[in-house]
């Protein structure tokens, strides 16, 4: 009490001389309001389902509040949790199966509260070089999950968008130094139907064409092969990477890596492996096996702010040869050439990744890793995996329900025997609004014809058997 106590004293006495670092009493009283809040938060494991707005709406009920004078933190706060923070749908809730869902964990909100707080430039070893360090305490462990060889490491970056660009941007300079007469050309990406949307967006920023393997299921080292020969000798001479997928998005399918790694090496292609989602089951040694040929990938994407329970946005990138990703991605200027003191030379993630400026955002994925140990990371993998297997029980048992597939990873994709698409939708709809639960469809290309089906996405170790009974009874 006394140690709280002094510290209030100290904010409510000390003034700074400029207006945005002005400690006052409001300040001290909006900043435990703020810490309350968050601490609300982070504790309620089942929030309401909040409910997205037209901006009208929203202006309408908040008016102006950015002002010459401003409005008053008391005021803005207000707006905040009163108005504006129920206009979102929290993607932690244990009976949000949307998308991909993320459950970070508790230690990870806090410890983002510290990164931000302490506002650390994460480009540079010089400006970082303590919160660098923990990063990379963290990245050796995902590297680790990977299989690849000494040597290999990576870096935290926004997403699996930047993630991919990055790895992509790597390959195809590569290409142009090995073949320096394909400086000019336009480059060719080899991947499935599968693929997340972000590569597609990815290739048009790099200026590369996409050529799709028209395939939603696994694809095989045989189905890349039988593309590679039967393509046009002159767009087969721009081929430089292909992309395999390790937990699609839609039904968490994991490509043949092995065979895929296989073929690459044989014509010496940039082996790309998206495990933005998929990613995360390498912490459980039962899934591992079906990622078997991800240690010969030449790069590899991980979204630690999915199935790693990490706060958004974390993504990560690890090379095979990381001075490769350096050679194409480091930014150099006279401004920047100033770290001659020994201490400041070390690792610089800016090299390795499309930003510079850069916030840490590995920090709470280190703090968490560092509180819990990997092994219950394993443990809260291995429960969204048990419970796809018993979303399928319970689907099975059901007269009225139907599985689509078999559950990819903690992916589940059913049909409710009779439903039409708008039946999906009303029923999605219906439980979002009751404040059951936000449970999207998705498409299922089924014969020549996308059938629309409803999908369950485990990630949360918070979700239950009961939660899914309760969901699935929302159907009959």
């Amino acid at each position: 009490m006394f140690k709280v106590s002094l510290f209030l004293f100290k904010f409510t006495t000390i003034k700074s001389k400029t207006f945005m670092h002005k400690i006052d009493i409001d300040f001290v009283e909006m900043t435990l309001d703020i810490m309350k809040y968050s601490i609300n938060r982070i504790t309620n494991t089942s929030p309401e389902f909040g409910s997205p707005k037209k901006a009208s709406e929203l202006k309408e009920l908040v008016g102006e509040t950015v002002t010459p004078n401003g409005i008053g933190g008391e005021n803005a706060f207000a707006i905040w949790t009163d108005i504006l923070s129920k206009a979102n749908v929290p993607v932690s809730h244990p009976r949000n199966l949307s998308f991909v869902p993320s459950a970070p964990s508790r230690a990870s909100i806090l410890f983002d509260l510290v990164t931000s707080a302490s506002n650390i430039h994460g480009s540079y070893w010089m400006m970082g070089a303590g919160g660098i360090f923990a990063e990379n305490e963290a990245m050796k462990w995902l590297v680790s999950l990977t299989g690849l060889p000494d040597g290999a490491f990576g870096v935290f970056t926004p997403g699996g968008t930047d993630a991919n660009l990055s790895a992509i941007i790597t390959a195809r300079e590569a290409w142009r130094s090995k073949f320096p007469e394909n400086k000019k050309k336009r480059g060719v990406i080899i991947t499935s139907g599968g693929v997340h949307s972000s590569v597609i967006t990815m290739a048009k920023i790099t200026d590369s064409d996409v050529h799709l393997i028209n395939k939603e299921e696994k694809l095989t080292g045989s189905d890349l092969r039988e593309e590679l020969e039967n393509m046009p000798e002159e767009e087969r001479s721009k081929v430089f990477a292909v992309i395999a997928t390790a937990g699609t998005t839609n039904a968490g399918i994991i490509d043949d890596l092995e065979g895929i790694a296989q073929i690459c090496e044989e014509k010496g292609l940039w082996f790309h492996v998206d495990a933005a989602y998929g990613g995360g089951a390498l912490a459980s040694p039962k899934a591992k096996p079906l990622f078997k040929g991800i240690e010969k990938a030449n790069s590899i994407t991980i979204d630690p702010h999915k199935w790693l329970f990490t706060t958004y946005d974390c993504g990560a990138v690890i090379y095979r040869n990381p001075e490769l990703a350096k050679e194409a991605l480091s930014q150099h200027g006279s401004y920047l050439d100033i770290f001659q003191d020994e201490g400041a030379r070390g690792f610089n993630p800016s090299d390795y990744q499309v930003q510079l400026t850069r916030k840490l955002r590995g920090l709470s994925l280190w703090f968490s890793l560092a509180m819990h140990g990997t092994e219950v990371y394993k443990s809260a993998v291995e429960i969204g995996l048990d419970l796809a297997q018993k979303a399928k029980e319970l689907i099975d048992q059901n007269p009225n329900l139907e599985m689509v597939r078999e559950p990819g990873l903690s992916c589940v994709l059913f049909r409710r025997k009779g439903w039409q698409p708008q039946d999906y939708y009303n029923w999605t709809y219906k439980n979002h609004k009751g404040n059951i639960a936000l449970v999207t469809p998705t498409k299922w290309q089924n014969e020549n014809e996308p059938e629309t089906v409803a999908r369950f996405c485990f990630i949360n170790p918070d979700t239950t058997e009961e939660d899914i009974k309760v969901i699935l009874e929302t159907m009959n």
